[in-house]
Order: C-alpha cells, then structure tokens, then sequence
C-alpha cells in the first residue's frame, strides 16, 4: 500500500483538518500519516480558536519521524512564520515529492486563519516547492491580489503576478457566482466541473480536495487524473 504524509491542523469535529485527511487518504486506498502543526477549536458553521504547534515540537520532532516515511503528501493550516519555515526546510531536506499545498487562509465560515506576515513566508518557502495549489476563492485571490468573481478570472493573464505566485500547476475550487463547481489545472488550463450541490455542510471540503488529490499523486496517478478522482470522490 502507498503512503502519503498529511502536515495541518486538528479539527474536532471530524470534518476538516487532520482528521478529515486521515479520513479521506484511507478512503482514497493509501496509507495516511500526519504531523499536527495546530490544535484548533471549532465545529461546522465556524472557527473559534487555535494555537499553533511549536516548531520544535510540531516542525521539528513531528516532522523528523516522517523521515524514512512518505515523500508524499500535502500541507494544510501551517499558522505561523517559524512553522512554515522548518516545514519547508525538512520538505527540502527529505526531498518531498508530489506536494499539494493547500493554503489554508479564509475558512468556509469567513474566518481569517493565518497573519499577512505568515502569507508572504508561505508564498516565499511552502508555495515554491508545491506540485499543485488547492485554494478557496477568497485564499486564491489573496495568493494573486485579484478579485475573482467567474471562472475566466480564474485564470490571470500572463503579465500579472498571480501567475509567479502560483505553483507549476493550481489546482481551485469554483467562483461564488457560478453554478458549477469546477477545478481549475493550471499551465494548461483545463475545467472539471462538477453539479453544484446546494447544501450548507460544506465545512472541510478544501482538506477533502487536497487529500484526495494527494493520494492519487501517491498512487502514482498524473496531476490532470488526480483532479479528476479527488473532485469525483468530493461530489460523492
């Protein structure tokens, strides 16, 4: 069986974080480990509190046990400047492969969940070495300095600084306007829509996506395929 590493947050509630990656990695047939980097208190319709892990807790021992472990995985809710820095450099140094990097900004319920320093030293270490991004709208447009109200403004045009931001490819859930929710696979564009489904439980969805999209990678599956199965799991 393969494995695959998940590095964010708990949630508990069961619906998002940690928890949900465990979740759905076991669901997805690989074999899932993790390393918390905060413990958040929350439940559906909102985000209460958190506190971040450490680094020589959370960054450092949390991280050095997954050294003979998965290459692959992805990364979640990782709050704080020293934390984004020693998760990038133990990503660097155990030669993490197939990284999808969910950049875990704005949660569904609108609650802001990093600090403005901690989004430039993610977008400066974490985002650099990712194979895919998996954000919101409102994490996609603070990543890109855009505003981003339909699906063609999902894709910036080549003179902006969106598109240096962004990993090789990016990976993002739909506008708030449209009536499909399709991912957006980025260098080559490619739309994979999906029926809109009206219900409000949508917490944890973003985790749901990047896990999924990460066990595909681990399986040994291309990016595009690894899209295509992680938002057919989401919709199922």
């Amino acid at each position: 069986m393969k494995t695959a590493l998940t590095i964010a947050g708990t949630d508990p509630s069961g619906g998002a974080g940690i928890q949900a990656d465990i979740k759905t990695m076991t669901a997805n047939g690989v074999f899932a480990t993790c390393a918390v980097t905060a413990l958040v208190a929350q439940n559906i319709p909102a985000s209460r509190a958190s506190w971040s892990v450490r680094r020589t807790s959370g960054g450092g021992a949390g991280l050095r046990v997954h050294r003979y472990l998965p290459r692959r995985g992805e990364t979640g809710m990782v709050s704080s400047i020293p934390l984004i820095r020693v998760i990038a450099a133990k990503l660097k140094e155990y030669g993490a492969k197939n990284l999808v990097v969910d950049p875990v900004m704005v949660a569904t319920s609108g609650d802001r969940l990093i600090t403005e320093d901690a989004v430039s030293a993610l977008k400066e270490l974490l985002l650099p070495l990712a194979t895919v991004l998996t954000p919101n709208i409102p994490e996609a447009e603070i990543l890109s300095g855009m505003t981003i109200t339909d699906a063609t403004g999902m894709e910036p045009p080549p003179s902006t600084s969106a598109r240096n931001t962004a990993a090789p490819c990016c990976a993002r859930a739909a506008t708030r306007s449209t009536t499909r929710r399709p991912a957006v696979a980025q260098r080559h564009r490619q739309m994979v829509p999906r029926k809109r489904i009206a219900n409000p439980n949508t917490h944890g969805t973003g985790c749901t996506l990047s896990s999924a999209i990460a066990s595909n990678l681990a399986k040994g599956c291309d990016l595009d395929t690894s899209v295509e199965r992680a938002k057919a799991y989401i919709s199922g």
